[in-house]
């Protein structure tokens, strides 16, 4: 184990404190309005890739409980587990998501809730290129990601005992590097963070069809 690997650093974090980020951002609530859009924009059926899934709830859930299969990845081997057994309907797999690899227009969405933001910078355009590939023309990358850029880490991340890590550009920088990656912006919003004046960005973007 090494302490000083940032990917270490996170997935230890949410090994440890999982049940108490549950209980700390909402739960089954969270990202409520955004999976409804997103329900309303995919095919029937449509498949669906959820890097950062956590515990498996809300996203992968909502969307398998909708009729589309969900795969997720995560770091964290807890929150695996704890996915595979809330959402049995939904396959999972323990690993990087700068690790694994899917074949070209495999998924009709690739969903990133504040995953993108756990990663080394230089790790972040190289992946965003790969979920251009992953999806089908026409399919969609709903995201967030810092809306300010920082680096840092919290030594006692939710009151918890344990430090978490993240890294991030500002909200151009990330336009600019969903573009790049061959992906349209279709919309960009401001997602605040609780009561304390902070808060990310987040990208609705598309697959372009081709003509």
């Amino acid at each position: 184990m090494d302490t000083t690997d940032p990917k270490d650093i996170v997935r230890r974090g949410y090994d440890a404190l999982a049940a108490r980020y549950d209980e700390a951002f909402g739960g089954d609530t969270k990202y409520r309005p955004w999976l409804d859009e997103l329900r309303r924009l995919l095919p029937a059926g449509g498949t669906v890739l959820d890097l950062g899934c956590g515990n498996g709830v809300p996203v992968a859930r909502t969307l398998t409980d909708a009729g589309h299969p969900v795969t997720g990845v995560d770091i964290s081997e807890v929150q695996i587990r704890r996915a595979r057994e809330r959402v049995p309907g939904a396959e999972f797999h323990r690993a990087d998501v700068t690790d694994v690899s899917f074949e070209p227009g495999s998924f009709d969405a690739v969903v990133s809730f504040y995953t993108l933001i756990h990663l080394p910078l230089a790790e972040q355009p190289p992946l965003l290129r790969r979920i251009a590939r992953w999806l089908r023309p026409g399919g969609r990358f709903v995201a967030t990601t810092g809306h300010g850029a920082w680096t840092g880490t919290d030594e006692d991340w939710l009151g918890g005992g344990a430090p978490m890590w993240w890294s991030h550009t500002d909200a151009a920088g990330y336009r600019e590097w969903i573009t790049r990656a061959g992906l349209t912006v279709e919309r960009e919003e401001y997602a605040p963070e609780g009561d304390g004046g902070t808060g990310h960005a987040l990208f609705w973007a598309r697959r372009p069809v081709s003509p």
